[in-house]
């Protein structure tokens, strides 16, 4: 059998929602993406959404907003994807890496703590896999901290966990920003995007800017009532808005995006089930999270993962690794070298760690089909 890694939602019926944008003359950001960031912002409880074409430049706009760049410092788990601090690089500000806890994969508290210094500037919390940073306890913990000379801001990384809570809270409400992606293999895809919310009047105004090279009104606006109207640059800026034609296939994700991910959680809870007792490491789930159950992860221990993901795909399981730690990276390891000694729960999951194919679609039969080769084809290697 053959089961893929990943199949997307979406259906023919979308493509009628393109068709509706094709035939206007606006293809851009425009009253379409108005308006699923309007529905955005009711779906947080807060009062700012913007889109933006991928969660990476959604941050770039955050970090440019924030003003955050050379000799200031943003603290970013080693365990994510690269980008969360590519982002950082990027604006010309230093990456300080924190490792995560063990069993969670999370950044804490505690963890972060440590790496706070009067440079600090920013921490991105990472919401690996779909389950929650305590954000409430990192807010607390970065005002009151001794070493810290200036306000820091918290930039939720939710690429993973749209659809998250945790202590029945939803990203967004302790943070400065919560950045979300809407990459191909996400809950909610439109290909490529992201979104960003925010509860900061003033803040939000300036990532409106940010989003579009700086510019004091995106092209709505400079077309707005059948006319010309003058623009402005006040602050550096990057391209990162969302238009209208990829805007159009969200609506009916995000309006259906609970109801979906009560059958990746029945597919998720199946397979640990399946592997409780074995000699894989799994990811401790939280209680009072209510994870979006975005990746399944698994840990093949005894420096055997590369042979179980070659046994897998001989078996036509296709299966992934999300994520080595960062600061292993080529290009992170010459930068910080000391980085990776620092964060040896990243570094050990990182060489354990590959993802099992996990999407509404999955059907019964692939399930089992799935199951049965871990048994069969990987818990052999991690014995």
């Amino acid at each position: 059998m053959k089961v893929d890694f990943y199949r997307h939602s979406l259906l023919p019926r979308h493509a009628e929602a393109v068709a509706a944008v094709l035939a206007t003359p606006f293809l851009t950001t425009g009253k379409v993406a108005q308006a699923v960031e309007a529905q955005l912002a009711e779906y947080f409880s807060l009062p700012y959404a913007l889109l933006v074409n991928s969660w990476t430049n959604g941050a770039l706009a955050a970090l440019l907003a924030l003003d955050i760049g050379p000799g200031d410092e943003v603290i970013v788990p080693a365990m994510t994807f690269i980008a969360s601090a590519n982002v950082v690089e990027l604006v010309g500000a230093k990456v300080v890496f924190a490792d995560v806890d063990p069993s969670t994969l999370l950044l804490t508290p505690e963890l972060a703590a440590k790496r706070v210094t009067r440079q600090t500037r920013a921490v991105i919390p990472v919401h690996l896999y779909g389950q929650m940073c305590d954000i409430p306890a990192l807010r607390k913990m970065l005002e009151s901290h001794p070493a810290r000379s200036q306000r820091v801001c918290l930039i939720e990384d939710c690429a993973h966990c749209f659809e998250g809570e945790r202590d029945g809270t939803k990203p967004g409400a302790h943070s400065d920003v919560a950045i979300f992606s809407f990459y191909a293999t996400k809950n909610i895809t439109c290909g490529e995007g992201g979104a960003i919310v925010t509860g900061e009047a003033e803040l939000y105004q300036r990532m409106l800017e940010t989003r579009v090279h700086g510019m004091s009104s995106g092209a709505i606006d400079r077309f707005a009532a059948n006319r010309y109207n003058h623009w402005d640059m006040r602050r550096l800026g990057t391209k990162a808005n969302l238009f209208d034609l990829l805007a159009a296939l969200l609506p009916d994700q995000i309006a259906t995006v609970d109801e979906r991910l009560c059958h990746r959680r029945a597919i998720a809870n199946r397979y640990r089930q399946a592997f409780a007792g074995g000699p894989l490491r799994s990811v401790t789930q939280l209680q009072c999270c209510k994870s979006a159950e975005h990746l399944f992860a698994i840990g093949v221990p005894n420096g055997m993962r590369d042979a179980a993901i070659a046994a897998l795909n001989a078996a036509g399981v296709s299966v992934t690794v999300n994520y080595r730690s960062v600061p292993e990276t080529t290009f992170y390891k010459k930068r910080y070298p000391a980085a990776s000694a620092a964060c040896q729960a990243a570094y050990g999951w990182g060489t354990e760690t590959l993802s099992l194919p996990l999407y509404g679609s999955l059907s019964r039969e692939e399930q089992d089909y799935v199951i049965q080769m871990v048994h069969d084809r990987v818990y052999p290697l991690a014995r």
